[in-house]
């Protein structure tokens, strides 16, 4: 007999079917069935017939079952719901790779769907390589039972495995040891260059706060790069809070409904190939398939809220001694609008990050990585605003900015598989970018991007280089650039070279590197400029640091990726390991919320050094 597929041939020695047990009115009553053997061969062909009791047709409760199936003999069993049990676990083990097999769960009837061409007609299914786990309740099934069916396939392609033709042979499928395991285990479960605003008029006080004049020192000051009325600039600033909470809301609104989408798609197909759970704990509530993954995002929510609070005590507390007229001129001039924004952009990590884990896949990854944009882009700026409060970039250019980020996130995450021309685009508009934020950062803002552009790069380095060889005016802010340029050179190379399939996270890699590396700038560079930095804020960059690490631990345990087909995916899923409920990704969550919430009070403490110096005397970089 062979079992034949596009039109090849497979042959196998057994062909064996499990026969769908009819409901019966009396024990004693006589049950009859047809058999009906056809072949296209002209010869004759001999066939042996043997009908056999199944003894071990029921599944228990934390007991193994093992099994053999083939493309030519697919399985099932029975289970029953123990009284007091609402949920349990199926999970089925291999010892082999492949082949490729699927696994579902069917409600009792008949007949069973048990064949590769219907097994995905009724019930929940998933393909398996390895590792294959479903989470099943009681209230899904009326019967207070239920089939798990394993079927066997004769292609391994559905499970990353190549497409092989097959030599006509006698079957070594058996030999071959390709056993599987049957646990069922039972549990519950912007930017203006000007130092003044554009409706201002020109007077004769400009000479106290035009950037062109000031900039003639050598080495600047706060108190030159803070001339402006502050609470023009205050009003500036605040505009960044109600423009991300705008941008929360369109945003959220659609992606919220999306994901619910997907859930009902697989809920009413059945389809767990669909969403990268980890299957062995996904603790499912109402409609929802993994509720610990998304419940775990609470975190974000709830200390991005707490930061909202310490930063609204600490608007109060300034705003009191400003009446007083106690900071008029000393410190860091500080407006809080950014600071706003980065704890409402924490809070919507916390829902889209929940969003994604309602189904988890390659399209819906960027929903979870978009405010992780926002959020690295608003601590530079704000970083940047510390000493250049004057000409900070506008929040509409900002998030100008952040827009395109995205933008190229979900033209990579369409495009970027494989697409020379999309990654050489890519890698040319990332060097380009690198070299205009640094010369920004070196010049203060203090440089044009116009036609004369190339005009004036020839002049520098034909005056600067040629005529006569004079180092930078800035060394070490030319040292810290330079190494930065080589870091972001590397990622560009790296890009182009490797072409990683996972996009959205390849460019969320570049700005944290972006951000670490102008962290780093700014602490060597308040360091080397004499300051220091005081005992509250050195213990948030201690504890920051540790929680970064444990956090980054869980986070490459790597317990599924939609970088691989969902059965190979599968063979990365494990335990629970926090109060049987929580995975190693739900603790990345939990962890990874304390960090940014710490890397937050490390921004808003970092200067506190300088709350009682004045301006005239603290360094611009």
């Amino acid at each position: 007999p062979d079992v034949v597929p596009y039109q090849r041939k497979y042959p196998y020695s057994h062909v064996g079917r499990t026969l769908c047990q009819p409901p019966t009115r009396a024990i004693s009553e006589m049950q009859y069935f047809f058999v009906d053997v056809s072949t296209l061969s002209s010869l004759g062909t001999h066939y042996q017939l043997r009908v056999s009791r199944v003894d071990s047709f029921t599944l228990h409760t934390d007991k193994k079952f093992s099994f053999t199936a083939s493309p030519s003999q697919p399985q099932y069993f029975k289970y029953n719901f123990p009284d007091g049990v609402d949920t349990v676990i199926v999970k089925v083990n291999s010892e082999m790779t492949f082949p490729c097999s699927v696994m579902s769960i069917q409600d009792i009837q008949c007949p069973v769907y048990d064949l590769d061409n219907n097994v995905a007609f009724i019930g929940m299914y998933q393909t398996m390589t390895k590792k294959g786990a479903i989470t099943v309740q009681r209230k899904d099934f009326p019967s207070n039972s239920f089939y798990v069916v394993v079927v066997v396939k004769t292609e391994d392609e559905a499970c990353g495995g190549p497409l092989r033709f097959y030599p006509l042979r006698p079957d070594e499928l058996f030999d071959a040891g390709n056993q599987r395991t049957l646990d069922s285990v039972g549990r519950s479960r912007a930017e203006s260059l000007s130092s003044v605003e554009e409706d201002d008029y020109d007077t004769l006080a400009d000479i106290d706060s035009d950037k062109n004049i000031v900039r003639t020192k050598k080495f600047l000051y706060v108190s030159d790069l803070s001339r402006k009325d502050k609470r023009v600039l205050s009003k500036k600033y605040q505009i960044y809070f109600w423009n991300i909470a705008t941008i929360a809301v369109f945003y959220a609104l659609p992606v919220v409904q999306l994901v619910i989408t997907y859930q009902t798609v697989v809920n009413v197909t059945g389809n767990q190939d669909i969403c990268y759970y980890n299957f062995l704990c996904a603790h499912p509530l109402g409609a929802l398939s993994a509720f610990n993954n998304i419940l775990s995002n609470v975190g974000y929510v709830l200390l991005g809220l707490l930061f909202l609070l310490i930063v609204l005590k600490r608007d109060i507390v300034h705003n009191r001694a400003m009446f007083r007229n106690d900071l008029n001129e000393c410190g860091i001039p500080k407006h809080f609008g950014l600071f706003y924004a980065m704890g409402t952009a924490l809070m919507m990590e916390g829902l889209l990050s929940a969003c994604y884990h309602v189904c988890p896949n390659y399209t819906n990854f960027q929903f979870d990585t978009s405010f992780m944009y926002m959020i690295a882009g608003l601590c530079m700026l704000k970083l940047y605003q510390k000493r250049h409060p004057d000409i900070n970039a506008s929040a509409y250019t900002a998030y100008a900015c952040l827009a395109g980020v995205i933008f190229f996130s979900v033209l990579g995450v369409v495009f970027g598989k494989g697409n020379m021309v999309f990654w050489i685009v890519f890698s040319v508009i990332h060097i380009l970018a690198t070299l205009l934020l640094s010369i920004q950062l070196y010049y203060m803002g203090r440089w044009r991007l116009d036609s004369g552009i190339m005009r004036r790069i020839v002049n520098v380095i034909y005056t600067d280089c040629i005529r006569q060889c004079t180092g930078p005016m800035y060394v070490d802010r030319m040292v810290l650039l330079v190494m930065g340029n080589i870091g972001n050179w590397s990622l560009a190379a790296y890009g182009l070279i490797a072409r990683p399939n996972d996009f959205a996270s390849y460019l969320l890699a570049i700005a944290i590197c972006n951000l670490l590396l102008y962290f780093a700038f700014y602490i060597i560079m308040k360091l080397r400029s004499g300051e220091r930095i005081q005992c509250l804020a050195l213990v948030c960059i201690l504890f920051t640091a540790v929680v970064w690490g444990f956090a980054l631990f869980f986070f490459f345990q790597g317990l599924s990726t939609w970088q691989k087909t969902p059965a190979e995916s599968r063979e990365h899923n494990r335990e629970c390991i926090v109060l049987s409920f929580f995975d190693d990704h739900d603790i990345w969550h939990f962890l990874s919320s304390i960090a940014m919430f710490g890397s937050f009070l490390v921004l808003l403490t970092m200067d506190d050094d300088l709350d009682t110096v004045q301006r005239d005397k603290i360094y611009a970089f």
